[in-house]
């Protein structure tokens, strides 16, 4: 099975192969394949199944293997011995990881628990007893174990939190996902430093916990790809809800925001029409000061001015923070969702 983690393994050949009569690895990274039960003293007439399972303590598809193997089905016997089915096998994912096949997706695992049966492994075989006949009553013939599936999957992680930080490169996404949180992305004063999602947890009085993503800036073009956009903008296809990180700094930095919609809107129609907050970020240089009067009239007093570095005005960006979530949550209950839960 092939796995995609953003930026950080952008394609990784794995297979699901067809099961041999050893294991081919001892690590597991994304699933099972399993014997299905029977009852006492009755053939199996199915094979094993090979199944990928969310977990939630597995964060990305970076220990996924390039293959692995099952067993094959082992051979039927005398004294009433039916062979085996192939052995389990255990494969884990995180949350959030899209199972495909050539262009096809065959599995959203998006919430703990979800499995999907990856191939089927080799079916036991006949023993004596199978033949047995009024013209047989001793017979010896019996049949060899079934060899299992093969096939080549894909698999591709979309980042599951409730929020996500959304910008240009060196808006300062990864200083606000420290500052709010108790997660550490590089920071430094080059763009794309962050070439990965990731994810920080705002926690609040009342035990509740934001997950909000740090996602890898966006550049102009990059619904079509320019800059991994791809890459980049399948993880905000997962959130909730959008945080549009603006660098107050630069010249005219309210185009910043009719750049960043515009992507999101030609990668995925409606993608930008989301419930959103406006964070003005850098408030703290001198320049950023200078424009934010026409940027707020511009965009309204809806932009929240803050400063990353200094924690500068964080408090009324975790206040937005918790009503979009409480918002998001009353929604998705209203629709009949379980809302996502850290």
């Amino acid at each position: 099975m092939a796995g995609r983690d953003g930026g950080h393994r952008a394609l990784d050949s794995a297979r699901v192969g067809r099961p041999r009569a050893r294991p081919a690895c001892s690590q597991v990274a994304l699933g099972r394949l399993c014997g299905l039960r029977r009852a006492p003293g009755t053939p199996r007439k199915e094979t094993a199944l090979g199944e990928e399972a969310v977990d939630r303590q597995v964060k990305s598809l970076s220990s996924v293997q390039s293959q692995y193997q099952g067993f094959d089905g082992e051979d039927g016997g005398r004294k009433n011995c039916f062979g085996r089915n192939g052995a389990v096998l255990y494969i884990r994912v995180p949350m959030g990881t899209l199972v495909k096949e050539g262009n096809k997706v065959l599995a959203d695992l998006s919430r703990p628990g979800d499995e999907y049966i990856a191939a089927l492994g080799g079916a036991g075989g006949k023993g004596n007893r199978f033949f047995l006949a009024n013209d047989n009553r001793a017979p010896v013939t019996c049949t060899p174990g079934q060899p299992g599936q093969e096939r080549v999957l894909f698999l591709e992680l979309k980042t599951m939190a409730h929020a996500g930080l959304v910008g240009l490169p060196n808006a300062g996404k990864s200083s606000l996902l420290r500052a709010i949180s108790n997660a550490k992305p590089a920071v430094a004063a080059y763009p794309f430093t962050t070439l990965k999602p990731h994810v920080g947890i705002v926690h609040y009085e009342d035990h509740q916990q934001v997950a909000v993503a740090d996602v890898p800036g966006l550049v102009r073009g990059a619904h079509r790809n320019r800059g991994l956009g791809h890459a980049f903008l399948r993880h905000i296809e997962r959130c909730g809800f959008l945080l549009f990180v603006l660098d107050l700094s630069v010249p005219q930095p309210w185009t910043q925001l009719d750049d960043l919609k515009h992507e999101l809107d030609q990668y995925e129609e409606g993608l930008s029409s989301r419930p959103h907050a406006i964070i003005a970020n850098k408030i703290d240089l001198p320049q950023a000061r200078a424009n934010l009067p026409e940027l707020q009239a511009r965009l309204g007093a809806k932009a929240i001015a803050l400063s990353a570095a200094t924690g500068e005005n964080l408090e009324e960006l975790l206040l937005c923070l918790k009503e979009l979530h409480d918002r998001h949550v009353a929604a998705e209950l209203q629709q009949g969702r379980q809302p996502l839960r850290w």
